[in-house]
C-alpha cells in the first residue's frame, strides 16, 4: 500500500497523484502543467492501461487536463466525481482538446511556412476526451462509494469551484487498513455563489494544497462590487473597454454576480446601460451548469434570488458570444463595454485577440480578478512589462493595469491552518503540495513548529508507504532542463500503442490457453506482415 507524489510537487499546476492498493492502481487528479515550472513530474510508474481508476477533486484542468491523454494512451478504467465536475468536464475536456489542435496546425501551418518538414500532432484530440468523458462516474457529495474490494470513498464540498471536492479514500490491503485525505484546492470563505469549505474530522494521512499558504487575503471581506464599480466607472469615463481575463469555470459566474449587483444598484452613472459581453463559448456552458446544480452547491444568499425567481448570473446587457465571427465584432463596437474572456492567465483563447486590442490604449483597463501563475502572459502583465508579443506582433502595455485583491477562489494561509486544524486528531503525517517551491516548504515549517503538525513537502517521485508509516524513497528535485521538440509525434503514438499492448498482455496472465494462443497468432501476423 503506497502513495507516490507525481505531480504539483514544489509547483502550483499539474497535480498527479498515485496509490497502490492491492492489485489496483489509483490515480488522483491527472492534471495539465500551466505556465514556467521548475521541477519535472515523474513519470506514472505504471502504463496508462493499467490505472484502474481515476478520483478527482475537481474540473479545472491543472487537475483534470490530461485525462483525455491517459485515455489516448490506453486508460479504460473509470473516473469519479461529483456530479457538477462530471457536468463541467464534458465541457472543459473538449474544450482543452479543441486548443490542443488548434495549436498543433497553427504550428504546423507555421512550419510549412519555414520548409520545415517535421509536423507536430496534438496533445490529444476530441475523440480522447470524449473518451475520457464516457468514462466519469458522477457522485453525490457525502456518499459513501465502494470502488472496489479494498477501497471506499467519499466527496466533500470544499468549496472552490461548483463540484469541487476533499476526497476520503478508505485503503484496505490484507490486515492494514488507512484513510488517506486528499484536500483538492481548499476555497476561499464567504465567496458569492459557493459554500464554504466542509472540515473532515479524521484521517490517517492527508494530501493538501499550499498555493496561498505564504498569504493572507485583506482581514475586512473586500467590498468587490464598489471596487469594480469604480474601475468600470473610472475606465468608461475615459472612453475606454475594461478587459477581464477570466477563468470560463468559477471566476467568470462570480463576475457575473457582482456585474447584475452592480446593474441593479445603479453604481455606473452616465453609462446605465453598458453592455457586458461574456466572449468564452465553454463559460457560456459552464454558466448553465451553475444553474443546473444549484441546489447542490450555491450558498444561502444566491439561493435565495432563486427561489424569488431571479437568476442570480443575468441582466440586462448581457450579451453572451459564441461564434468567432461575433467574437471579433466586439473589438469594433464603439461602445465602452465590459469584456470578460478565457483564459485567465492570458495563455490561450480569446483573450489574446482582445488584449491585442486593448493593451496599447491607455483609456482602457485590464483587470485581473484571479491567480496568475509564474511564467503565464499575465504574470508577465501584472508585474510590469512595458510590451508583450501576441501573435507573432509586439505590443506596447499603455492601458491601466488593475487586480482585484482578495477575489480568490483558493483559501488563504490562514484558511488553510483552519482546514487542517479542524482534524479531531492530529494526522500520522500532512504532505504539503501544490504551491510555489518556497511556499510549501514555508507553510510545512509554519505546521510543524507553530501547530505540532507533521508536515513534509515531498518532491515529485517521493514514494510512501502507507503501511508502515515512512518514506521509502525520498526524491531529489529534478530541476526543468529544455529539451529537443519531437519530431513526429505520430511515432510517439506508436510507441505508446506498443505499451500498451506490453500491460495488456500482463494483465492476461492466467486466462485459457486457447484465448492466449489466439491472441498470439493475431500479434504474429501483425508482425510478420510489417516486418516483410
Amino acid at each position: 500500500m503506497k502513495l507516490i507524489f507525481i505531480g504539483a510537487d514544489h509547483q502550483v499546476t499539474g497535480s498527479c497523484h498515485y496509490i497502490e492498493v492491492g492489485d489496483k492502481h489509483i490515480l488522483v487528479d491527472y492534471g495539465m502543467q500551466q505556465g514556467a515550472q521548475t521541477f519535472e513530474n515523474a513519470p506514472l510508474p505504471v502504463h496508462e492501461s493499467m490505472i484502474d481508476y481515476v478520483f478527482l477533486t475537481h474540473a479545472h484542468v491543472d487537475h483534470s487536463g490530461l485525462l483525455p491523454l491517459l485515455y489516448a494512451k490506453g486508460f479504460r478504467g473509470q473516473i469519479f466525481a461529483t456530479d457538477a465536475t462530471c457536468d463541467l468536464c464534458s465541457i472543459m475536456l473538449r474544450d482543452c482538446a479543441h486548443i490542443q489542435m488548434q495549436e498543433a496546425e497553427w504550428k504546423n501551418r507555421k512550419a510549412k511556412r519555414s520548409d520545415e518538414n517535421s509536423l507536430i500532432e496534438p496533445l490529444y484530440t476530441l475523440a480522447d476526451a470524449d473518451g475520457a468523458i464516457k468514462r466519469l462516474v458522477p457522485c453525490h457529495y457525502d456518499t459513501m462509494v465502494e470502488v472496489c474490494d479494498g477501497v471506499k470513498i467519499r466527496f466533500t464540498d470544499i468549496g472552490h469551484l461548483l463540484g469541487s471536492s476533499s476526497i476520503e479514500v478508505w485503503l484496505t490491503e490484507g490486515d492494514s487498513s488507512k484513510k488517506i485525505v486528499f484536500s483538492g484546492d481548499i476555497g476561499n470563505k464567504n465567496q458569492p455563489l459557493l459554500r464554504d469549505p466542509k472540515p473532515t474530522a479524521e484521517a490517517d494521512f492527508v494530501v493538501m494544497e499550499s498555493t496561498y499558504g505564504d498569504r493572507l487575503h485583506t482581514a475586512d471581506k473586500p467590498d468587490y462590487v464598489t471596487e469594480i464599480a469604480k474601475v468600470i466607472q473610472e475606465t468608461f469615463d475615459r472612453g475606454g473597454n475594461v478587459v477581464i481575463p477570466s477563468f470560463a469555470v468559477g471566476r467568470t459566474q462570480e463576475l457575473l454576480y457582482f456585474l447584475r449587483k452592480i446593474k441593479v444598484n445603479k453604481l455606473i452613472k452616465g453609462h446605465e446601460n453598458f453592455p457586458v459581453y461574456v466572449d468564452s463559448p465553454m463559460a457560456v456552458e459552464a454558466t448553465e451548469v451553475f444553474r443546473e446544480n444549484r441546489s447542490e452547491c450555491f450558498d444561502e444568499e444566491a439561493l435565495e434570488l432563486v427561489k424569488e425567481g431571479i437568476n442570480p448570473l443575468s441582466f440586462g446587457g448581457l450579451k453572451l458570444t459564441i461564434t468567432s465571427d461575433e467574437s471579433r465584432e466586439i473589438n469594433f463596437i464603439d461602445t465602452p463595454k465590459v469584456i470578460i474572456s478565457a483564459s485567465g492567465m492570458c495563455e490561450a483563447g480569446r483573450i489574446r485577440h482582445h488584449l491585442k486590442h486593448n493593451l496599447w490604449r491607455k483609456e482602457c483597463t485590464i483587470l485581473f480578478v484571479g491567480y496568475q501563475a509564474n511564467g503565464t502572459l499575465g504574470r508577465a502583465i501584472i508585474e510590469g512589462a512595458k510590451e508583450v508579443k501576441l501573435f507573432g506582433e509586439t505590443i506596447s502595455v499603455n492601458a491601466q493595469i488593475k487586480q482585484v485583491a482578495g477575489l480568490s477562489g483558493h483559501a488563504d494561509k490562514q484558511g488553510l491552518i483552519d482546514w487542517i486544524s479542524a482534524f479531531e486528531e492530529k494526522p500520522k503525517k500532512v504532505f504539503i503540495v501544490h504551491g510555489e517551491d518556497s511556499v510549501t516548504m514555508q507553510f510545512a515549517e509554519t505546521l510543524k513548529i507553530e501547530y505540532g503538525q507533521r508536515a513534509y513537502a515531498p518532491y515529485s517521485g517521493s514514494v510512501f508507504d502507507l503501511s508502515a508509516n515512512r518514506f521509502t524513497y525520498e526524491a531529489e528535485p529534478q530541476r526543468v532542463e529544455k529539451k529537443a521538440p519531437i519530431a513526429n509525434g505520430v511515432y510517439a503514438r506508436l510507441v505508446s500503442a506498443g505499451q500498451r499492448l506490453m500491460a495488456l498482455i500482463k494483465k492476461l496472465e492466467g486466462r485459457p490457453n486457447k484465448e492466449l494462443g489466439k491472441i498470439a497468432d493475431q500479434i504474429n501476423s501483425m508482425c510478420d506482415k510489417w516486418e516483410n
